[in-house]
């Protein structure tokens, strides 16, 4: 047996440390957390100093089992959890376990850390241990109790009040509450319309646009022109000045340095695979945490990248001078500055890790290890080296212009505005994501021909265009992750759960891939923001991260924080749970009087979602839909939808069309309960033959986070599922029986393959899917 035991969380990372630290060593996996809170009341008792009562994981007893035998043969052991509050509760549960069965008596006990798993840092950090931190170790403490005593006393309330199965939490109801105040500020926003003067000009064979800025010597603001007519006069009198040309009168030429971006924390990643590769941020952490425990890339499994759950933009002395040679040898001397460029982390609560998310070693190229990783492993690590690479390069050089050309005189001028691209640097190898560069287009990417003062250009004509102001747009996963960073809400480690949360409650949905809240995640809401508004407060919920950074560096005690917390809330949760009224959560007046009975009409929360009712029911039973506009009131009861020449193939009663409570239509028998026999309507129904089992069909499904599949009808007998539209058409490469149609920004519409083993594509522009069918690429 070996004399040293080394305790990571997951097989895979256990397997690569296992090869740098010979046969003296074994490494075993606890496969995450070992120990978690009691799952039901009673797990944390505030009277008893917030005492903790802890059980063993079930599914994780046969690893705790295995760690165990092997430590009654080791001579020390060595706890080598990530690096974070997460992985130092876990070291330390382990270390409670093992003590409390009499496995540590006489035997040296160590705490390793380390942010990259390559030879160099696993050996460093067994050389140099360290105690565990009982700081780290409280501050998750806390914050576990934070989360448990929310959720356990403020989940229950929301069952009494609105609907069994719902839940709040101590950060998702700070998230929810962005996603809710966003639709209402679009709901609210009244369009304002403005007319802007363009003129299309040409000189030589280049057409170029420019605006009108200065108009009969008044300078042209966004509301200038509000109505047609005095857009539509002010078009004829500069068409009467112009006669077919205008004068440049300057002509402003200058140079702009733009610098690279920092290299990424978890939330710049976040934001930057969702924008550029389309990964939910869930995806992203998975593959990131691949990546980071070690991948096979020929001569075994060595660690990709450096930890993924960081704050921190700083890059090790000796990794920025690895970078600054392949700098040299990739892309030139010109690309790499006199000086290692160096960033500050601006994230208000930066803690735990202390270097940015960074290839291990910058000689391995993307290209030259891209067979042996996964597509998304691939674009991942492309991702994270050209980022980290682009982040020690010379800034890029843009030459700017400024044309003003006259109409008539210089009371009247135009404004055309381009830019070019003069020196790389490092653009070369990567850019921002592409909401920055459609930005850049609009304010002027775009290459005007060379222009002198006096020179007359052609005028082609002048358009008078029309526009409206728009509300803000909804939250993506980027943009809603970079406000939760903005807000301090949460930890960057902790979004890709807080999003899936709220999508797993069905609070919001996402709908061409922007968030919108459900009608129950906006009552839910309104108990919250009405009740609760302290707890769902962005700077409240932001101190209370500040507090557990203060445990974490031992600056706060938790067992007092707790304290204040709880005296609080647990008094005003008694205090709710006698005065809210359910009616005035889940029903809200409006001004409009009920047709059948003249009582007022209120917009009430049923179990398929809103709808418009009479506020004397049970008296008065007139509903209708809400988006109806109420001229025609809703029969009394609606007579179901009976699916004509069918009946029920499992017991013979008649098909009806149904509403399921995600607000989508399906076929079930007339007779349920006593029969389930449901199927998918007709629309959706591909009629293509599952290639699986050869006897359903692939029908379009909804999957619980708002997106679409294709599954074989016969599920659960057949599991056979695709993620874009299938198509009859066989593989001419590997023979399967179907394709895929798939759309993606980069290569357009293309047929696939669905076979993992199979590389095939072509090009198919007429096949192109609904665009919230299609995949970001």
């Amino acid at each position: 047996m070996s004399k040293n035991l080394v305790v990571v969380e997951s097989p895979a990372k256990a397997k690569t440390i296992k090869k740098y630290l010979g046969k003296d060593f074994e490494v075993l996996a606890s496969y995450g957390h070992v120990r978690d809170l009691l799952p039901k009341a009673g797990a944390v008792v505030p009277e008893a100093d917030f005492a903790m009562n802890y059980q063993l994981i079930e599914k994780n007893q046969k690893h705790v089992e295995t760690i165990s035998k092997a430590m009654s043969h080791a001579d020390a052991l060595y706890l080598a959890t990530d690096p974070d509050r997460e992985g130092e509760a876990i070291s330390w549960h382990l270390y409670e376990l093992l003590r409390e069965r009499g496995l540590l008596n006489n035997k040296a006990i160590y705490r390793v850390a380390f942010h990259e798993i390559t030879q160099r840092a696993i050996q460093e950090a067994i050389q140099h241990p360290r105690e565990l931190s009982m700081d780290l170790v409280n501050a998750q403490q806390a914050r576990r109790a934070l989360d448990y005593l929310v959720g356990f006393n403020l989940s229950p309330l929301l069952w009494r009040k609105i609907r069994t199965g719902l839940s709040a939490g101590r950060v998702q109801s700070p998230a929810l509450r962005l996603i809710v105040e966003r639709e209402q500020e679009i709901e609210q926003f009244k369009p304002q319309e403005y007319w802007t003067i363009e003129a299309d000009n040409k000189k030589q064979r280049q057409n170029f646009v420019s605006r009108l800025q200065l108009f009969q010597g008044e300078k042209i603001a966004q509301f200038s022109f509000t109505e047609e007519a005095t857009a539509t006069a002010a078009r004829e009198a500069l068409l009467t000045l112009a006669q077919g040309q205008l004068r440049v009168v300057k002509v402003e030429r200058k140079q702009r340095k733009r610098q690279p971006a920092p290299p990424f924390t978890t939330s710049t990643l976040q934001q930057e695979a969702s924008r550029k590769l389309g990964f939910p941020t869930r995806k992203t952490m998975q593959v990131a945490q691949q990546l980071y425990e070690g991948i096979d890339i020929g001569n075994g499994a060595v660690g990709l990248i450096t930890y993924m759950r960081t704050d921190s933009v700083n890059l090790a002395e000796d990794a920025i001078s690895e970078m600054r040679e392949v700098i040299t040898a990739r892309y030139g001397e010109d690309a790499l500055p006199d000086k290692p460029a160096t960033y500050k982390t601006k994230s208000k609560n930066a803690q735990e890790a202390h270097e940015a998310i960074r290839p291990t070693a910058a000689a391995r190229y993307p290209e030259d290890i891209s067979s042996h990783l996964t597509a998304d492993q691939n674009k991942l690590y492309t991702l994270i080296w050209k980022r980290a690479i682009a982040c020690q390069m010379t800034h890029a050089t843009l030459n700017t212009v400024a044309v003003d050309l006259a109409c008539g005189d210089e009371k009247n001028l135009f404004r055309a505005t381009g830019s070019t691209l003069a020196k790389p640097g490092f653009m070369a190898v990567y850019q921002e994501d592409v909401d920055d560069r459609a930005t850049e287009d609009e304010e002027g990417n775009k290459m005007l021909p060379d222009m002198e003062v006096g020179e007359l250009i052609d005028l082609k004509g002048i358009r008078a265009e029309q526009h409206f102001t728009e509300p803000p747009p909804r939250f993506t996963e980027a943009s809603l992750v970079k406000s939760l960073e903005e807000f301090g809400i949460g930890r960057p480690s902790t979004y890709a759960t807080i999003i899936s949360t709220l999508q797993q409650r069905e609070y919001v949905i996402l709908e061409k891939k922007r968030f919108k809240p459900t009608d129950i995640g906006r009552v839910v809401n309104r108990l919250l923001t009405e009740h609760f508004t302290r707890y769902v407060d962005y700077d409240f919920t932001a101190r209370l991260e500040d507090d557990l950074d203060a445990v974490s560096r031992g600056e706060e005690p938790w067992i007092p924080l707790l304290h204040r917390f709880w005296g609080e809330f647990k008094t005003l949760i008694d205090i709710k749970a006698e005065t809210v009224q359910r009616k005035d959560l889940v029903q809200e007046a409006l001004d409009e009087s009920c047709p059948k009975c003249g009582h007022s009409l209120v917009k009430r929360l049923g179990r398929n979602g809103s709808f418009v009712g009479c506020s004397n029911y049970p008296q008065c039973d007139y509903t209708r839909n809400v988006d109806d506009d109420g001229s025609e009131p809703r029969p009394e009861a609606a007579p179901a939808v009976v699916v004509e020449g069918r009946s029920c193939p499992a017991c013979g009663a008649p098909l009806h069309v149904k509403k399921a409570r995600s607000g989508s239509q399906f076929i079930g028998c007339s007779a349920y309960p006593k029969c389930k026999h449901t199927e998918s309507m007709p629309e959706d129904n591909t009629g293509v033959t599952c290639p699986s089992c050869q006897q359903g069909v692939l029908t379009r499904k909804k999957s619980r986070f708002g997106t679409f599949f294709y599954a074989c009808s016969n599920y659960p007998t057949c599991t056979y599922a695709v993620s874009n539209p299938p198509i009859v058409e066989t593989c001419p490469q590997c023979q399967w029986p179907i394709l895929t149609v798939k759309t993606t920004k980069r290569r357009g519409t293309e047929k696939v393959c669905p076979q993992k083993t199979c590389t095939y594509s072509a090009p198919a522009p007429e096949l192109a899917p609904p665009p919230e069918e299609t995949t970001a690429g």
